[in-house]
């Protein structure tokens, strides 16, 4: 009997990466290891009748941040050969889909080669679990950053890649109340405990929290807690008293220019949600 995990693929353009399709990730997850195939553009402007919101190379780099998404694959959206895309490890044992986007051709296709189908209900992908325990690695510096990351895009994830290198990184979301108070009405689109969930997500993330306190330096009793070697921010960040509280309190301050990853159009969040 094999002790290799199952492999198990999903599908999709995944163009405007949310919770609902992590959650998608996370139950796939549990049936073994998830490769993605990734519609390109021109199939998903075929399918979807407009262009990408965000094009394939950005849309696999986020893709390949999250933590339950082992490899994936630019691939068309209709398979119309008996064989799967290539660079797949194993062939796989599950097609897993989700209810709104279950079909029969995709059912019969998977009965044709012997392979499981598995849709997940609506019903199993509700809820944003709990963050987990995460105990420091050895030797390893801790690294605290604080943020609304209420539209989560590309520089985000480039931001944590680029943190996590310094040490273990917690990320700290604002609380509703206080991004209402910073940011005005109509902040945040998202719930803090969404916001916490797409956030923990991520594979360089260690754990995902949610700020206690108010005002720009609202996260500061998670960081009493948490005893951070370090407090990181980018250009825009670097406000609210932050530099002199982490003098104050004998942690290092850590500013990093804001650059997009290689090859990808910078992103602010508040040009994609308009205002």
């Amino acid at each position: 009997m094999s002790n290799l995990p199952k492999q198990v693929i999903v599908s999709g353009g995944f163009d405007d990466l949310c919770s609902r399709d992590l959650r998608f990730f996370e139950e796939a997850a549990k049936l073994g290891e998830v490769t993605a195939l990734l519609w390109p553009d021109d199939a998903l402007q075929r399918l979807t009748g407009h262009a990408p919101k965000f094009p394939l190379v950005e849309r696999l780099y986020l893709l390949n941040a999250v933590r339950y998404v082992s490899k994936v694959i630019p691939a068309d959206a209709a398979i119309k050969t008996d064989e799967l895309p290539g660079g797949i490890a194993a062939y796989p044992d599950v097609w897993a889909d989700r209810e709104p986007f279950a079909g029969r051709a995709r059912e019969n296709f998977c009965r044709e080669r012997n392979l499981g189908y598995r849709v997940l209900a609506a019903d199993e992908l509700k809820g944003f679990p709990g963050p987990l325990p995460a105990p420091p690695a050895p030797g390893r510096k801790s690294v605290v950053v604080t943020g609304c990351y209420d539209w989560f895009h590309s520089g985000h994830v480039r931001f944590f890649e680029e943190v996590s290198a310094y040490g273990d990184l917690y990320v700290i979301v604002g609380h509703d109340a206080n991004i209402r108070l910073l940011k005005g009405a109509g902040h945040p689109l998202w719930p803090q405990d969404e916001r916490r969930y797409v956030v923990g997500s991520i594979k360089y993330v260690t754990q995902a929290l949610i700020s206690s306190g108010d005002g720009w330096l609202d996260a500061d009793p998670e960081i009493q807690r948490l005893k951070p070697d370090i407090y990181a921010v980018n250009e825009e960040g670097d406000q609210g008293g932050k530099r002199e509280y982490c003098q104050k309190n004998g942690i290092e301050y850590l500013v990093l220019r804001r650059v997009p990853a290689p090859g990808l159009p910078s992103r602010s969040s508040t040009d994609l949600r308009g205002f």
